[in-house]
């Protein structure tokens, strides 16, 4: 191809994104982008047309999630580039890799309030990795180059490229960065990625030492695809494992050594483990507030190995024995071999049969557990997504808005392979699964795609099943309609005397069915135990479009364990029904 091709700004950016290998992007034209959408006719890039802007941040980020590559998202001007602060905040938060195109007003006009301008870079400074206003047409092939760098590089995150008008329809010529040219642009940019020898080493020590280990996995590990070196690790050692809500699927449910979720909602025994360790082995997680609890508290006894490619996070909540920056793949793959290292050479590891007898015990005492439903009573809502998980397809991928129903799904679903669990951890999006799984389907249509929504999820983006619809791509939403903001309600009830403040839904209203067919969805209603799998069988069996389940499910119903805000991880409320036995868990 020419050096000397000359071409306009937006062919520059639309030609720059297929030269990154970008198949699809998600987003709806407006006036300062639409240079950008004639050459998008042309090319070789799927564009998926969606009912609200943050909707197509939230399916780039589906998509990121479950491929690892980076999403893309293409808006205009003003209240575009707003709607999308949502998405790129909850991706910043949860280190998913996002590059979003904005229109800008003409070079000229901007600063002087013209139609639909707004400061784009300086409002999202703060939730985005990177951001660039370019203002001029050649240096668009390089601000794309350094976005996608940038945005999948070190700890991923979102990157954003705000674009005027007259910058897209100026003349330009053609030249496509080298490497070498990309790395000299951003002297300041070189992210840590192998650990140093001397704290793996130490690391490894102290891992033989220790007789109550655990392996604490964070996002960290999905996006660094160090699954399969994290389970050598945790083999090797025998060391039990947590998954936080971010790592769900980073190691096997089903695996002797797991012991599911920690957190304000996570089960007992993982809560405890942390609480009772004498070694946290911290791998690509940031001790978030959702985990540890109020931190003074927070697993007393235990010395900590902490593993992040982000040093920042180190020393950031919880002060770390052996802090170790780098990527966590290359990191733990050290990490083995200088285990290995030492028992060839002699070193012997603490028995940590006890400690695993021990939570074997806490295992059996503390199950997952609710109340039976009363005949002719209201569904329990994990009893649906009980059925649910067993009667979904293999490989299929789960996302979740974010409430009640996001704790269930976390707690009930059984994950058994890495990128199969789509959810907005750090920011909490309430309307993130619709869209999310639209992304997720998108970026992976060979597998089944659920969404787990609640009522009030559902209505914050269900405009998104539209574009599902329209552009064929069916996914199937499981709506646990309990007529409330049930995570609202659940604090108010528990923290608040029950005084039940704005959190009611409504009732009746909407008709989740009828909604679903005015999208093109199919939709069903299930208001009875025996209803229940044959609905779930009959939307597996549809493929051809979309489809809406709504379960009326028990209204007051509440997620246990529990730790209540501000509380410390030893005062996990247990489910009623065990308090009897709550003693064993001292």
């Amino acid at each position: 191809m020419s050096q000397k091709e000359t071409l306009t700004g937006a062919e520059a950016l639309i030609r720059s994104l297929e030269k990154e290998q970008v198949d699809v992007m998600f987003g709806l034209p407006g006036g300062c982008i639409l240079p950008a959408y004639d050459p998008l006719l042309k090319s070789s890039i799927r564009h998926i047309l969606v009912r609200h802007e943050q909707g197509a941040g939230h399916m780039a980020e589906g998509y990121a999630h479950v491929t690892g590559r980076p999403g893309v998202a293409m808006v205009t001007s003003g209240p575009a580039a707003t709607n999308m602060v949502t998405p790129l905040c909850d991706a910043y938060m949860d280190s998913i890799p996002l590059v979003v195109i904005t229109g800008q007003v003409p070079t000229t006009a901007i600063g002087t309030d013209a139609f639909q301008e707004c400061d784009t870079v300086g409002i999202t400074r703060s939730v985005t990795k990177h951001n660039e206003l370019v203002m001029r047409a050649e240096d668009i092939p390089m601000a794309v180059r350094q976005a996608f760098h940038v945005a999948t590089t070190g700890r991923p995150g979102p990157v954003l490229i705000d674009v005027p008008k007259d910058v897209l329809q100026n003349s330009m010529t053609w030249n496509w960065p080298s490497d070498d040219e990309v790395a000299d642009s951003l002297p300041g940019y070189k992210p840590t990625t192998k650990g140093h020898p001397r704290m793996i080493k130490e690391a490894a020590k102290m891992i033989l030492a220790a007789e109550r280990p655990i392996l604490y996995l964070g996002g960290g590990v999905l996006k660094a695809r160090a699954a399969e070196i994290v389970r050598e690790l945790a083999e090797l050692t025998q060391i039990p494992v947590v998954t936080t809500l971010m790592a769900r699927g980073a190691f096997p449910d089903d695996h002797p050594l797991c012991l599911g979720m920690p957190g304000m909602h996570g089960n007992a025994t993982a809560i405890t483990a942390m609480q009772k360790s004498d070694l946290l082995i911290a791998l690509g997680s940031r001790f978030d507030d959702r985990v540890t609890g109020k931190v003074s508290g927070f697993a007393q006894e235990a010395k900590i190995i902490h593993v992040d490619i982000d040093p920042a996070e180190q020393g950031k909540v919880r002060r770390p024995d052996v802090p170790i920056v780098g990527d966590c793949r290359l990191v733990v793959e050290e990490l083995v071999k200088a285990i290995k290292d030492l028992l060839n050479g002699g070193d012997t590891q603490a028995d940590v049969g006890p400690w695993r007898s021990r939570l074997s015990g806490w295992r059996e005492q503390f199950p997952l557990s609710y109340d039976a439903m009363e005949p002719g009573g209201a569904l329990k809502p994990q009893f649906c997504l009980e059925k649910l998980r067993d009667g979904a397809p293999d490989g299929t991928i789960v996302a979740s808005g974010v409430g009640q129903h996001q704790m269930w799904t976390s707690q009930y679903w059984n994950f058994t392979e890495p990128y199969t669990w789509v959810n907005s951890g750090g920011l909490g999006t309430m309307g993130f699964a619709v869209p999310a799984a639209i992304g997720a389907k998108v970026g992976r249509p060979d597998r089944t795609v659920w969404a787990v929504d609640g009522d009030g999820c559902f209505q914050m983006t269900a405009q998104e099943l539209i574009t599902a619809t329209t552009e064929n791509i069916p996914v199937k939403i499981a709506i646990l309609n309990n007529s409330y903001l049930g995570m609202v309600r659940q604090w108010q009830e528990m923290f608040y005397g029950e005084r039940y403040s704005e959190v009611n839904l409504g009732g009746g209203v909407p008709d989740y069915v009828k909604w679903a067919e005015a999208m093109g969805c199919v939709g069903i209603r299930v208001e009875a135990e025996e209803e229940v799998e044959n609905a779930i069988d009959k939307a597996n069996s549809i493929n051809d479009r979309s489809v809406v389940v709504e379960f009326r499910v028990e209204q007051f119903e509440k997620v246990f364990p529990m730790v209540p805000a501000g509380a410390g991880n030893d005062d996990v409320l247990i489910q009623p029904s065990q308090n009897s036995r709550r003693e064993f868990l001292r």
